[in-house]
């Protein structure tokens, strides 16, 4: 992969797509996750570190008209990977999401070869 090229979204669940994203918050998810690709890094209101979940993983926020969604993600050296796309409806993150994007980042690290 070329130094200037964008790392690949490698999607393990979830999806961006209208419903049950607005189309402006579809736009933004986008917008975000092309910035990422090409190696752009930032913080709040955008994104925020998840190292509950792992090292490098995220959680990008996105404001809908009617919801607050949610994209964990990982950046390896050779892709973004995403573990989950949802809707958050409290200040934290559950649990159970913590857990799945856990064991879903495992197991791809077990077919991919790691994750660095």
């Amino acid at each position: 992969m070329s130094r200037n090229a964008p790392k690949p979204l490698v999607w393990l669940h979830g999806e961006v797509k209208t419903p049950p994203l607005s189309a402006a918050a579809r736009l933004e998810a986008g917008v975000l996750l092309r910035r990422i690709q090409r190696g752009e890094a930032f913080g709040l209101p955008h994104s925020r570190p998840m190292p509950a979940i792992g090292s490098r993983c995220h959680e990008l926020c996105i404001v809908d008209e009617r919801s607050m969604w949610r994209v964990v993600y990982r950046i390896d050296t050779d892709a973004i990977v995403i573990g989950d796309v949802f809707s958050k409806k409290a200040q934290a993150t559950p649990k159970s999401t913590i857990d799945v994007c856990k064991r879903r980042f495992r197991e791809y690290d077990a077919i991919a070869g790691g994750g660095e």
